[in-house]
């Protein structure tokens, strides 16, 4: 076998090595991140004040609809994607993935999808303009020509995610060390695990919302047309029933890096781990029975508030025993505050916010008021920024010097945890007083009783937006250079081995032996 070992453009275009993977997909979400993040600096400078001052409604509500499609679809879930590439070989001992060559091809459908997902925008009749729950009949009978473009994109961003939930099934069940049973393993394997098999049940659903739309936009099928027999409202239950385990999607990963980080800083094993595999499991049962708490409004009938609002209030307990683990985790341990333990903090208090807020909904009747509100951006922001970003930040500073061979810059990286801890709670928790007191989301001008609420929320949009370029810098210097990291990078008293720098990525580009 030679060793050839490609360098250049030719390493990554073509590359099966999972540690090159994880880092492309990472790379990727990192940029989406920041182009997601220039459509809410948008949205926050036009809501500054009252009025219009900076962009059209119609613009205005293309940036809303893909800012959030790009921070779900472009930047959460690769980066969780990238994660489970990096460290799930590593965490039970397999050589690589189990499907290397699927693998790349997963990740390089991304950029193409990703881009023409954005392209959408430049087209004529503007970009879509519906929201990222793209409504029907809004994304149906009133949308741009684009919007063909858009659904082909959200296929080819199905058709990766559901390769890539393949390869991580087939790697953990197949490809474990001997001797690492199901229950011995790193609890972000689990929630992984249990993820991908997510993805597998809830795209294909995504992928038929999106295919009934293209059938009423161009083929004269009326599935969501109610002048031709159909029902917008199905339109809903077929996109909550793929969306509402979509949100576990993205933060069931956060879980197991939160998992991985606090035992480490507290010096403790983590506290119930059979516990928190099972309450992993529980809560994504639960996920596929929920979707209909996003739909109150719609005028279902009692009954079905009732139990849409009992499974709702259900899923705050394996949720509650999550947390209630993690604190125990830290309850008299050794903890020291480097700054993938603050992330992870402070992903523990404001996740819990974001759950509480969350539970506020669940209620039918209470519901009825917070509906289409900022009450429900505040909610979700607080799940997905300070709940996934949170992790994904932690998990970075976390295994960043594995990754590298080198150590951050302890003391720039906490500079960027209390800049955008402080930054994020202004940006985002005015927002439940402007939901409360009745301001709709998705509009670009509201009444003058909500300027100084949206004023600082916009000032802390900014300043949160700010600190991510200070991030990018401090993993750029880590790459560079920087000190060493040692075997025991973190100190952990059961040398737990996902913390011992690994060498640099070696690639599986060996050539077939030839045959004599």
């Amino acid at each position: 076998m030679s060793d050839h070992k490609p360098t250049g453009i030719t390493r990554w275009l073509f590359t099966t090595n999972h540690k090159d993977i994880g880092t492309l997909y990472l790379w990727f979400a990192f940029i989406m991140f920041l182009v997601g993040g220039a459509m809410a600096m948008v949205i926050r400078a036009e809501l500054m004040e009252p009025g219009m001052q900076v962009v059209d409604p119609l613009f205005f509500n293309s940036m809303t609809t893909m800012h959030g499609l790009i921070m779900v679809f472009g930047a959460v879930m690769p980066a969780m994607v990238g994660f489970a590439n990096w460290m799930v070989p590593m965490m039970i001992g397999a050589p690589d993935m189990a499907l290397p060559r699927m693998n790349n091809w997963s990740f390089w459908i991304l950029p193409f999808a990703g881009t023409m997902l954005v392209s959408t925008l430049f087209m004529e009749g503007g970009g879509p303009a519906f929201g990222w729950t793209f409504y029907a009949p809004l994304s149906t009978t009133f949308a741009p020509a684009s919007t063909d473009f858009f659904i082909f994109a959200v296929h080819m961003l199905g058709f990766s995610s559901i390769m890539g939930a393949i390869n991580i099934i087939a790697t953990i069940l197949n490809m474990r060390a001997p001797g690492m049973t199901l229950m011995k393993m790193p609890l972000f394997v689990w929630t992984w695990l249990i993820t991908a098999f997510l993805l597998i049940a809830v795209m294909p659903v995504l992928a038929g919302a999106v295919t009934m739309m293209l059938t009423d936009r161009n083929f004269g099928t009326s599935f969501f047309d109610a002048a031709g027999g159909g029902d917008p409202v199905l339109f809903q239950h077929v996109f909550w029933f793929f969306g509402h385990p979509e949100v576990y999607i993205m933060i069931l990963p956060a879980f197991g890096i939160v998992s991985q980080i606090i035992p480490t800083f507290a010096r403790k094993q983590l506290f119930g781990y059979a516990s928190m595999v099972y309450a992993t499991a529980a809560i994504a049962f639960l996920s596929f029975i929920v979707w209909a708490h996003h739909m109150f409004t719609v005028g279902m009938p009692v009954a079905g508030e009732l139990y849409f609002t009992y499974a709702t209030v259900m899923i705050a307990v394996p949720t509650a025993v999550k947390v209630f683990n993690w604190t125990a985790t830290m309850w008299k341990g050794s903890m020291t505050f480097e700054t993938p333990m603050l992330w992870a903090v402070a992903f523990v208090f404001l996740f819990t916010i974001g759950g509480f807020t969350g539970l506020m909904m669940g209620v039918a009747p209470a519901d009825f008021q917070y509906h289409d509100s900022y009450f429900i951006v505040a909610h979700f922001h607080y799940v997905l920024v300070t709940g996934a970003v949170f992790a994904i930040i932690a998990g970075i500073y976390y295994w960043i010097p594995k990754w590298t061979g080198n150590m951050y810059d302890e003391r720039l990286g906490k500079i960027h945890f209390w800049w955008s801890t402080i930054s994020v709670n202004v940006l985002f928790f005015p927002q439940h007083f402007l939901g409360l007191a009745g301001m709709p989301r998705r509009i670009p001008d509201y009444a003058v009783q909500f300027a100084e609420f949206n004023f600082m929320s916009s000032i802390g949009g900014f300043a949160f937006g700010a600190a991510q370029l200070l991030f990018l810098y401090i993993v750029i210097k880590c790459i560079r250079g920087g000190d060493k990291a040692t075997d025991t990078v973190w100190e952990n008293p059961e040398g737990l081995e996902w913390t011992i720098p690994s060498p640099a990525p070696y690639h599986t580009f060996e050539t077939a032996p030839k045959v004599k």
